[in-house]
């Protein structure tokens, strides 16, 4: 029964954590096409609350989730396999602590150009384009994650951990 929870649990944040990523990812760039500055204002804090909220706490429980159904398989810690889906994951999670600070200056920066009704800074899109520049190896670190985990011919899939000895 726990493994089943915890495969529950790891499918549905690995879910979250992917499809909340794509939309904040979409909503940021929209606004920034636009360049109204109160669209880009308030899509930047709704991004850095939902990167906090949705994807924060669902990148936390896939490692955490993931490790465990490992442990529960027997599956080895060190097989290629588990390495490359750590490696994969660790680059996406470096690129969103460093994306999840730019967003919360874009968010600062385009608070203060609204508020004293000025154009944003040079510096505002520097923050944006390194934003967009680290989202391209996160997404294609959790493709490559969900291919791995949908595509591993060396674990078959059951609801039975015993039948895997």
């Amino acid at each position: 029964m726990l493994y089943e929870i915890l495969k529950i649990i790891h499918i549905i944040s690995a879910s979250i954590l992917f499809g909340v990523g794509v939309c904040t990812a979409f909503y940021m760039l929209a606004a920034n096409i636009g360049q109204d500055i109160e669209v880009i204002a308030l899509a930047t804090k709704r991004v850095v609350i939902a990167d906090a909220w949705f994807t924060g706490i669902s990148g936390f429980l896939q490692p955490v989730t993931g490790f465990l159904l490992l442990y529960l398989q027997q599956y080895p810690f060190t097989a290629a396999w588990t390495l490359t889906v750590t490696a994969c994951y660790a680059i996406a999670g470096a690129c969103w602590f460093i994306v999840v600070y730019l967003q919360i200056k874009c968010r600062d920066l385009a608070f203060v150009a609204l508020n004293t009704q000025t154009p944003l800074t040079r510096q505002y899109r520097v923050y944006f384009w390194s934003w967009v520049v680290l989202g391209i190896p996160a997404f294609t670190a959790l493709i490559i994650v969900f291919y791995l985990m949908t595509n591993n011919p060396l674990m078959p899939y059951t609801s039975d951990p015993g039948l895997l000895h």
